[in-house]
């Protein structure tokens, strides 16, 4: 027996809404917009319909989801540049491949990502790539809860300091976020 659509997404919905809802308010800092993203994901969720109810994993989701949405809000939100004084603009620093250089971290994550020990490289694409839970994980590990979130942290500054030394990697003094690297540092 199939569980209808509506069930399924008011359930993951019950489930999930409010920790979206907060990382939603973390990123944008504006409520009213938070809530504006939050529906929006809500209604791609009811479109799926029985798609919905057959998702393994319905809160990684809804993050991927909001993500996306909340990238795709923000964008909006931007300014658009008159291209009428293009002549004036200079973009001789553009990188080649169309996408600026913090966009192409990415592929400095998935190079380095090798370089990682075997348990590094296994709690970090579960938990950062795929969106499973430390609590998932540390189950199916047959590890606690605490040993898990620390062998999380841990995993993840290697791969932070491999991503500056490989790649060049900088990071806004006032902020902590990524501000600049190297795109195509070899290594």
């Amino acid at each position: 027996m199939t569980t209808a659509p509506f069930e399924c997404v008011t359930r993951a919905w019950a489930d999930h809404e409010h920790e979206l809802r907060r990382f939603l308010i973390g990123q944008l800092r504006e409520g009213f917009q938070a809530e504006d993203v939050l529906q929006d994901v809500f209604l791609k969720a009811m479109r799926q319909g029985q798609a919905f109810c057959e998702l393994e994993n319905p809160r990684a989701w809804l993050y991927r989801v909001a993500r996306t949405t909340l990238v795709d809000h923000v964008r909006r939100q931007k300014p658009v540049a008159d291209l009428s004084a293009a002549d004036s603009v200079d973009f001789s620093d553009a990188p080649e491949s169309g996408r600026a250089p913090v966009d192409e971290l990415d592929a400095c994550i998935l190079r380095n990502l090798p370089q990682l020990s075997a348990d590094d490289r296994a709690i970090l694409e579960a938990c950062d790539l795929q969106g499973q839970t430390v609590r998932a994980y540390a189950e199916a590990q047959g590890l606690r809860l605490s040993a898990a979130k620390s062998r999380l942290l841990r995993a993840r500054q290697r791969l932070r300091e491999a991503l500056i030394r490989n790649c060049q990697v900088n990071f806004d003094e006032d902020t902590g976020q990524v501000c600049c690297h190297q795109a195509s540092s070899p290594f």
